[in-house]
């Protein structure tokens, strides 16, 4: 007996001490992460918003060295661009998930597109933009912010159609069997009455995808570019944008007014995608009351 005791001492001892060494850890890496995300925001805004103004948010962004650099026509540009890939984006890919969750389960073509969906959600953007750019710009002669909106769109495709799938797959299966048993088939059931309970989810999704692709910058560069003037022709031409403005003039100019302009104009795109973030997480909350 006396020879035992120490040895659970020393096995105690090990498991308090790895404890211990293990919640240090986690402490320090949320620390390191917390005052990462805390540094960013600080001196985006501390830079950004020096700029802001009414004019700064109205006036056009105008060439190299000139006085007084607007975003609004990049902002019409970034919202015009993020509204086209959500339209082409987020249809195919909640039929995608419906598919999955509701009839793809336990199937090798089911698996098969879960794990190309896993792939593309892992896939740097600058390779959809590079693939966008050899089969839609080449092609057809020219940058436009359709061919961003697509681009945008495949990004935001595996996310939405994998978060969809998740969400359904939580619905309770005692609704799909109520639902059948009173005569509907399975895909009304499916459309009218599982997604509707799901809702909730399927909108944070959404949100959260669009969030992803609204910062995006690297397939904007090989797609739509980017242009001091108006938005004129979203098939057609350059289209101007927030991501690539911040990269122009914060990289490529020479001058302390544009440098400012491009901290003014992530201030804005930090703030949107902040807004659409805390929107869905009052979403969340909202549905995990309502169970």
């Amino acid at each position: 007996m006396t020879s035992i005791a120490p040895v659970k001492r020393r096995g105690l001892f090990r498991r308090k001490l790895l404890d211990r060494v293990v919640r240090a850890l986690s402490v320090l890496a949320l620390t390191v992460a917390v005052a990462a995300m805390v540094w960013i925001l600080y001196t985006v805004i501390r830079r950004g918003v020096a700029v802001i103004s009414w004019d700064f948010l109205t006036e056009c962004s105008k060439p190299y060295g000139a006085m007084n650099s607007g975003i609004a026509n990049a902002l019409l540009g970034t919202l015009a661009i993020t509204f086209g890939a959500a339209l082409l984006g987020i249809p195919p890919a909640i039929l995608g998930g419906i598919w999955l969750a509701e009839f793809g389960k336990g199937t090798k073509l089911g698996d098969t597109i879960r794990f190309s969906a896993n792939v593309m959600m892992g896939m740097p953007s600058v390779v959809v933009g590079l693939f966008v750019y050899a089969v839609l710009v080449v092609p057809c002669g020219g940058f436009s912010g359709f061919a961003g909106s697509v681009a945008l769109a495949i990004l935001m495709f595996p996310v939405v159609m994998r978060t969809t799938e998740d969400m359904l797959l939580m619905v309770p299966d005692a609704l799909r069997e109520s639902a059948l048993a009173l005569g509907a088939s399975r895909a009304r059931a499916s459309l009218q009455i599982i997604c509707r309970s799901a809702r909730s989810g399927l909108i944070t999704g959404i949100l959260l995808a669009v969030a992803r692709v609204s910062g995006e910058t690297a397939p904007l560069l090989f797609t739509a570019l980017w242009s001091d003037s108006w938005p004129k022709n979203y098939f057609e031409g350059p289209t101007a944008n927030l991501p690539v403005l911040i990269t122009e003039y914060s990289t490529n100019s020479p001058f302390d007014e544009q440098h400012a302009a491009g901290w003014g104009a992530a201030l804005v795109v930090t703030a949107m995608v902040l807004l659409l973030n805390i929107a869905t997480r009052i979403i969340f909350k909202e549905k995990h009351h309502e169970r």
